[in-house]
């Protein structure tokens, strides 16, 4: 429910609010819907990126045939998963999301520790894109335009891009994602269809679907690869308070998006091995890298449509940099509005009704990491250990590993909130798909752990092994930490993690 923008200060009993003219401490419903919502929430999973940097890295890296059939198998794990989730989005309607469906089950002290996990893993993904953005648009420079400049100006140019549009009412931003998402979309199903009407010479093989194909050590691998593509439909609870039917639309875009995602990764996976035959995807992979979907492009639809792709390629991760932007600021929104922020975080622009100081926020701390890294940089362009990409693949890595967890607590807490309420019965068959889940995705946050020097690319006496992954540890223990101060000095707080605008409604009442 959405306060009087123009309201004065009021101040109730029990902790109390506080409005601004021309601020309020709730976000403004009706301002998506269907098509909206699930534009804003695909845009994160950047489907270029993905087929163009993930698919190639995971077929090189790992050796995995299989590909294709892994996004099946995580289809169903984050189906599972969705089955819960999307029924817990009906009970609870909170910018929050993870954290506020945390706090309902598990309590406002674990709710705490999620709230810091979310941001920080939120954060971490969005500012690790900024590397491989700056990255290739300095490389399109240099390559269309004969101009040589260092990465980290157009990645901040983006980074002060993102914060203004952040600013903006969020119906423009998806205007903004929708066209950016559907045009890199079309893209890469043009190139699917061509790859398989000019197969190699293996032919339309279905081998990539073959359980064999997932034998083997890197598999556990394969999956923290492959999971971190489908990141993003998990956002959508996020806006929940800015859609008028969340108990509707949420659900609904959720299963719309990990179906979705699940299917078009697994062709274009399995188009992609299609296109060099199954017996010389690993080592085409291996020869080609990330260059590996525009080898193959350029000689079945030529150099143009080429050229269009790596254009798409980068405004395809500005959306993904948007998206996830957005759902930092939102973050940031609730937990002001909660306590677990200072409170100027919690309330929104009185002009757009967006979470303008979490936007302030996300851009700031953005910058300064990039900032830091380009300070860092004293390696040639394209050399493995350049900061440049160890932006992307430490906080890409870190921010995975973060929301791998948040979807394991997630789960437990979808079964203790109904299991509290007396609703096992009535709910029996969704605790059970949020248990499997929830198995399934400690199972991969595990490898994910174990076989963190993988995925960043360092040896295997590196300490990167342990101090990337112990971020997300030290973000838990300050959150809990920060939970149980609250609980001791200022239990009307609290009490109120996790409950979003019912706390400011209950407010509300107690002071009329």
């Amino acid at each position: 429910m959405t306060t009087d923008s123009s309201s004065t200060s009021t101040s109730a009993a029990g902790g109390g609010i506080s409005t601004f003219k021309g601020q309020e401490r709730a976000l403004r419903a009706d301002r998506l819907g269907t098509g909206g919502l699930l534009l804003s929430v695909l845009a994160a999973t950047a489907p270029l990126m993905v087929v163009a940097g993930v698919m190639p890295t995971t077929f090189a890296v790992m050796g995995i045939v299989g590909q294709p059939l892994l996004f099946v198998v995580l289809g169903v794990v984050l189906v599972l998963f969705s089955v819960g989730y999307a029924e817990m989005s009906r009970h609870v309607h909170n910018a929050g999301a993870f954290y506020a469906y945390i706090s309902r089950g598990l309590g406002g002290t674990a709710g705490a520790g999620a709230a810091l996990v979310a941001l920080v893993a939120y954060n971490a993904l969005q500012i690790g894109i900024y590397g491989i953005f700056g990255f290739e648009v300095s490389g399109l420079l240099a390559t269309y335009a004969d101009v040589e400049i260092a990465w980290w100006i157009p990645a901040l140019v983006a980074a002060l891009a993102v914060g203004l549009l952040g600013w903006l009412k969020i119906d423009v931003n998806a205007r903004v994602l929708g066209v950016l998402l559907v045009i890199e979309v079309l893209l890469v199903v043009i190139f699917d269809i061509a790859a398989l009407a000019d197969p190699g010479k293996e032919g339309l093989s279905l081998h990539a679907f073959n359980p064999d194909t997932l034998t083997g050590a890197g598999v556990g691998t394969a999956l923290c690869f492959c999971i971190a593509a489908f990141l993003g439909f998990e956002q959508a609870p996020v806006y929940a308070e800015e859609t008028s039917r969340p108990h509707v639309l949420v659900p609904r875009v959720m299963f719309f998006a990990v179906g979705g995602v699940a299917v078009f990764f697994a062709l274009s996976s399995w188009a992609l091995t299609v296109a060099t035959g199954p017996s010389a995807i690993v080592g085409t992979a291996q020869k080609q890298s990330a260059g590996m979907l525009f080898f193959l492009t350029e000689s079945r639809l030529g150099g143009t449509f080429t050229d269009v792709l790596h254009v798409l390629f980068v405004t395809g991760m500005f959306a993904a940099l948007l998206s996830f932007h957005n759902v930092v600021a939102r973050y940031a929104f609730a937990m002001g509005r909660e306590g677990l922020l200072p409170a100027a975080f919690g309330r929104t622009s009185g002009t757009s009704g967006a979470p303008g100081t979490g936007s302030l926020l996300q851009t700031a701390v953005a910058v300064v990491v990039v900032a830091a890294f380009a300070i860092a940089d004293d390696k040639p362009v394209g050399d493995p250990t350049a900061p440049v990409l160890q932006l992307f693949t430490w906080l890409g890595n870190i921010g995975a590993l973060g929301v791998i967890l948040l979807m394991a607590a997630a789960s437990l807490s979808v079964v203790v909130f109904f299991v509290r309420r007396g609703a096992a019965g009535a709910q029996a068959w969704r605790l059970v798909t949020s248990a499997l889940s929830g198995l399934a995705l400690l199972v991969i946050a595990g490898y994910t752990v174990k076989d963190f020097e993988v995925l960043v690319g360092a040896g295997p006496d590196s300490s990167l092994s342990w101090v990337l992954p112990g971020v997300i540890g030290l973000a838990l223990v300050a959150g809990l930490l920060l939970g149980l101060v609250l609980r001791a000095r200022a239990p009307e707080k609290h009490a109120r993690i996790g409950l979003g605008n019912e706390a400011f409604q209950l407010d509300k009442a107690a002071s009329s």
